[in-house]
């Protein structure tokens, strides 16, 4: 039972939501120094996230001269959205007083709101650039968004809840066996992940092409901290939507008592867990070259067809055991 007035379990919270903070530009710089090894290229040292962020914290911000409030103002709300996503989702353990607060939808919730923000920042001092990518970011929102809530739909019908800690605890003491419905609902997130967290083949940071930018294209204009708090939260959002996937469809591991042998085993199972999550985005993305936009509807329209798939199949197959 958790005590909402318990400083011990609100600690455990500001510790889960901390690591997240530090394991995120470690968890990109996986990612990347495996797929320079895939393309035989030389790797980054795997702190160079790290470095980065530090150096452009030290820079000056420079800003435009029609820059409004808003567009100042952005870098904190989209980072401070992605701080509070990631306090929500269980990393280490699970029944923490916030999670009982916030579930799924509120989770889909404080992304939409990010996104908002970053897409109201790209268009604020009118480049073309920052227009472009806002409007090709909110297209994809617009189908994405359905897909993912879909999935959310699918995952609560099996475990009676949104809350994410219902869902993974109900999911860990569950037999393993394989059910279409939440094979269809782990195909359908990882799709909608993919094209949420700007990855190839919906989108690739790394370039700066006016024909492909979507995510860069809206932060062109930042400097300085600011273009640090963007990075921050998109490798946050990156890192919340792995363990979610992680806790969600793989929860073993995860701790249910705040023990210490608790704790350490789910801190094992982290470890080779998310670094196996990293390994298989970085074949897949060397593997797999970045698609047209046009065709992105496309990719989004058959993840929202596979979680509504997995819905039915609970539907069909499994609600009347």
């Amino acid at each position: 039972m958790v005590d909402f007035l318990n400083p011990a379990d609100w600690l455990f919270v500001w510790l889960q939501t901390a690591l997240f903070v530090l394991l995120a530009p470690l968890f990109t710089g996986w990612i990347k120094w495996l797929k320079c090894h895939l393309q035989n290229r030389r790797p980054p040292s795997l702190l160079q996230p790290y470095r980065d962020l530090l150096r452009l914290t030290s820079k000056t911000v420079l800003l435009a001269d029609n820059a409004s409030p808003l567009f100042r103002g952005a870098p904190y709300i989209v980072c401070g959205c992605m701080v509070l996503a990631a306090s929500v989702v269980p990393l280490l353990i699970l029944n923490q007083p916030i999670n009982a607060m916030a579930d799924a939808i509120v989770l889909v919730g404080l992304f939409a709101l990010a996104r908002f923000f970053m897409a109201l920042a790209g268009m604020d001092v009118g480049t073309t650039f920052g227009g472009m990518g806002s409007s090709r970011e909110m297209t994809i929102s617009a189908l994405a968004e359905p897909a993912m809530l879909m999935v959310v739909f699918t995952l609560s019908m099996v475990a009676s809840s949104t809350n994410l800690s219902t869902l993974i605890e109900y999911n860990l003491n569950q037999e393993l066996v394989l059910r279409p419905s939440m094979l269809f609902a782990l195909i359908a997130l990882v799709m909608v992940g993919i094209a949420e967290n700007a990855r190839i083949p919906i989108d690739n940071p790394a370039t700066h092409l006016e024909l492909t930018m979507i995510h860069e294209a809206m932060i062109l204009e930042y400097s300085g901290r600011h273009l640090a708090l963007m990075e921050l939260a998109a490798q946050l959002k990156l890192v919340i939507y792995s363990v979610l996937i992680m806790d969600l469809f793989f929860p073993w591991g995860i701790a249910t008592e705040a023990s210490f042998a608790s704790l350490g085993i789910a801190l094992v199972a982290l470890a080779i867990k998310l670094p196996i999550l990293g390994a298989l985005l970085a074949v897949g993305e060397t593997a797999v070259a970045k698609m047209r936009l046009f065709r992105v509807p496309t990719f989004l329209a058959m993840s929202f067809s596979l979680a509504m798939i997995g819905m039915l199949s609970f539907i069909i197959l499994e609600s009347a055991k």
